[in-house]
């Protein structure tokens, strides 16, 4: 048993480049320089067989992500889709908005902890997701489910923070925030879109996947107070930065598995090809993940 995974999307929340956006790295992209390539906002797809697919996390940009994806598109039948499940691993808007593209009463089942099921269910846009086509599943963090047949999912807490939009509400942070690992016989998986720490646990747990898909917003954790382009600082945001003795090369260094860079926000040098901060990850045994890679195990 093999695993599959196609990245959707690899940018953070606004995607690259950001719609009203002319920070340098945007700014590059706006004027066509071939060393930087657009991206969506983050997601997955990951299948065993080629035939159903689930999907990590849900963007607003789904709709544009399925039509450049061929393994996604509808095959037989008057009404069809190979998305068989959904697994979220939070209720940033950047992951749920794209549910609302998969309204049209299309059967899926839709995974998510308890925590986000309730920011989901709280807003009535997404009754649109009909419940008697669409099945929610309270899945408990450390407790393994089969989203689709031949793939074994488990969720796990990792330090992070809750939606912008609930900040200041009784939302739990050490609720809200987690990874997913997905695992076809001896391949594993780990998807981590946003981490504000790496404790040992999840250090562990990284260390036995194949291939690890792990959040890179930002390369310095002052990238957007120095760039002008945000308030706040990537840990304040729940992402921990790449660089830096608390960074994230130096806690995932000697990690056996393949390594990718997903969730890249917009600021990030990473994102020019031949940026010394590229080179950098490279050299620390990094790729940055692009739209429509296609990752086997």
């Amino acid at each position: 048993m093999s695993l599959i995974a196609v990245v959707l999307g690899s940018a953070a929340g606004g995607g690259f480049p950001q719609w009203n956006c002319r920070c340098p790295v945007c700014s590059l992209a706006w004027a066509g320089d071939p060393r930087v390539k657009p991206r969506s906002q983050a997601s997955i797809a990951v299948s065993a067989d080629g035939e159903q697919w689930v999907l990590i996390n849900a963007s607003p940009d789904l709709r544009a992500q399925i039509a450049a994806t061929s393994a996604l598109h509808p095959r037989g039948g008057l009404r069809d889709s190979p998305i068989a499940a959904v697994i979220l691993t939070g209720g940033e808007i950047d992951q749920v908005a794209g549910l609302l593209t998969l309204r049209e009463r299309q059967s899926f089942r839709l995974f998510a902890t308890a925590a986000t099921h309730a920011f989901v269910a709280a807003n009535p846009m997404f009754t649109a997701l009909a419940p008697d086509v669409v099945s929610r599943h309270a899945v408990v963090p450390g407790e393994r489910f089969t989203p689709v047949t031949g793939i074994e999912a488990e969720l796990f807490t990792v330090p992070g923070k809750v939606p912008l939009y609930l900040e200041g509400s009784e939302a739990s942070e050490a609720t809200v925030n987690v990874g997913v690992e997905l695992r076809a016989g001896d391949a594993r998986l780990a998807f981590v879109p946003g981490a504000a720490g790496i404790p040992p646990g999840v250090k562990n747990r990284l260390a036995s996947a194949n291939v690890v898909l792990f959040d890179g917003t930002l390369y310095h954790d002052d990238e957007m107070l120095r760039s002008g382009t945000g308030e706040k600082s990537g840990r304040r945001m729940g992402h921990m930065p790449i660089e830096g003795a608390d960074g994230t090369l130096a806690a995932l260094d000697g990690l056996s598995a393949r390594r990718l860079f997903i969730h890249i926000n917009n600021t990030n040098p990473i994102l020019i090809e031949d940026s010394p901060e590229r080179a950098r990850v490279n050299q620390a045994g990094w790729d940055v993940a692009e739209d429509g890679m296609e990752i086997k195990l």
